[in-house]
């Protein structure tokens, strides 16, 4: 059960690959790597780190955001506000080396663990019902951190709903 570490002939025992924490747990903010998304915030929902039957491999389960709202201005229409003010969601299972935790997390702001699940995301109903849902409170959630901005909590929140620039 041991393992052999360097050249001094260190023996490490098993335990020695638990020594790090868990950090990445279920209202993690993070950004994705990789694929169609790379570049994307997104909401960690549930964590799978020793994998499952179908993805062999540590992943995670995420509800993201494809396109964050956009800056609005005092001299647009209601139309105009209302179409740029939208979030489009994605929500999808992601491999732990593609993504990137951030120092944020929206636990007690976002519940998406209800509406996002393993039975909504094997099916492709399920997942356009789940992504429904995550619409829905990203929406909620952005229109009301517009108007509180002193909560601790919020700084996740919002961090989240912007455009991640670099």
């Amino acid at each position: 059960n041991a393992e052999y570490m360097g050249k001094e002939g260190v023996f490490l025992l098993g335990a020695h690959k638990d020594v790090m924490g868990k950090f990445i747990k279920p209202g993690r903010v993070v950004l994705l790597l990789n694929g169609r998304f790379a570049g994307k915030k997104a909401v960690v929902v549930k964590t799978f780190d020793d994998g499952s039957k179908g993805r062999e491999f540590g992943h995670v389960l995420v509800a993201g955001i494809a396109k964050a709202p956009l800056r609005v201005t005092k001299s647009m229409g209601k139309k105009k506000i209302a179409k740029r003010t939208t979030v489009k969601p994605f929500v999808r299972y992601v491999n732990f080396n593609h993504i990137m935790p951030t120092r944020y997390l929206v636990t007690g702001d976002i519940e998406l663990k209800s509406h996002v699940s393993d039975e909504a995301m094997s099916s492709a109903d399920g997942r356009k019902g789940a992504k429904k849902e995550v619409k829905k409170i990203f929406q909620e959630k952005y229109s009301k951190a517009k108007t509180e901005k002193t909560e601790k909590n919020t700084a996740g929140v919002q961090f989240l709903f912007k455009k991640l620039r670099f």
